[in-house]
């Protein structure tokens, strides 16, 4: 029963994110900032941190994952600074933004990013959103949807993949004592093969140092079947996917019905941290995406 519960865990986690005040302490991770102007915004009398680059009243916009921080973009943002604005956020409860006790719920995420915005001066956004990433962008652009320029969807779902008990089996494992155990079996199937000891380290030690009712409310949270309606997506978007076993054979089709203007790509040999186990190509594949739809006009990325 119990290898079941583990396998179990292992493949709705592995599904959710690839279709549908703790500070990062380890060093690889403080080793790897993206080492911009950090600022704060103020969200409902909480601070937001968020990474700045550059000036200007549009930029590129990175928004990370469950558990994760703004450190997960650190092999992108060089690429494109000083091409153009870029902004990476610390999402509430997460690296170096305050941690209240409230629900961690995509709304509240949203918010986030619009608050970041209207305090770096920023009317116009292409927002990068990974794994839960991307129904905070998602819930962005039904939010703001004159603020939003494109979105980028980095490993994430717009579909929920189980109804309401199904997600409350896949959560229960993290609920009680055993959080780190349960989180840390998560995590590891999450890995791809291109992903190194130091890799993973870096990015499990950084998910583990979320606090648990953090990643518990946000996991609550995108269990929210209200956040999974079918309303569409008009403005460019680009989906990158890790193409595994848990992919839905139908996910292109899928993505495309919500998003009619999709560039969609499935990429092979990755884990679901794609922008971190393939930088380069992944850099080159999100810009092409930015010159071909005019967003990126200062000439080539740095390599």
């Amino acid at each position: 029963m119990h290898r079941i519960t583990h396998l179990l865990l292992i493949a709705i986690s592995t599904a959710i994110f690839a279709s549908s005040a703790v500070v990062c302490s380890n060093q690889a991770v403080a080793a790897r900032s993206v080492d911009g102007e950090s600022r704060y915004a103020k969200l409902d009398g909480q601070r937001v941190h968020y990474e700045n680059h550059g000036k200007g009243h549009e930029a590129l916009v990175f928004v990370h994952g469950w558990t994760c921080s703004l450190n997960f973009w650190s092999r992108q943002v060089p690429a494109f600074e000083g091409k153009t604005r870029v902004i990476a956020i610390d999402l509430p409860g997460h690296g170096l933004s305050d941690k209240p006790q409230v629900s961690y719920t995509m709304d509240l995420f949203a918010r986030a990013v619009e608050a970041v915005l209207r305090d770096a001066g920023v009317d116009r956004a292409v927002l990068v959103g990974h794994s839960m990433g991307t129904p905070v962008i998602r819930e962005f652009y039904r939010k703001y949807p004159q603020k939003t320029l494109a979105l980028v969807i980095v490993d994430g779902p717009l579909r929920a993949f189980g109804d309401r008990k199904m997600m409350e089996q896949f959560i229960a494992p993290l609920r009680g004592p055993g959080y780190k155990e349960a989180a840390s079996k998560f995590i590891d199937g999450m890995f791809g093969q291109n992903a190194t000891a130091e890799m993973r380290a870096e990015i499990k030690n950084a998910m583990l140092n979320t606090p648990q009712a953090v990643a518990i409310s946000a996991m609550e949270g995108m269990a929210d079947e209200s956040i999974w309606k079918q309303d569409k997506i008009t403005v460019p978007t680009l989906a990158i996917m890790a193409k595994s076993g848990f992919l839905a054979t139908d996910a292109e089709q899928s993505y495309r019905s919500i998003a009619p203007k999709l560039e969609y790509q499935a990429w092979e040999g990755v884990g679901h941290f794609l922008m971190m186990e393939k930088p380069g190509d992944f850099n080159e594949a999100l810009g092409g995406f930015l010159v071909k739809n005019g967003l990126l006009k200062n000439g080539l990325l740095k390599k």
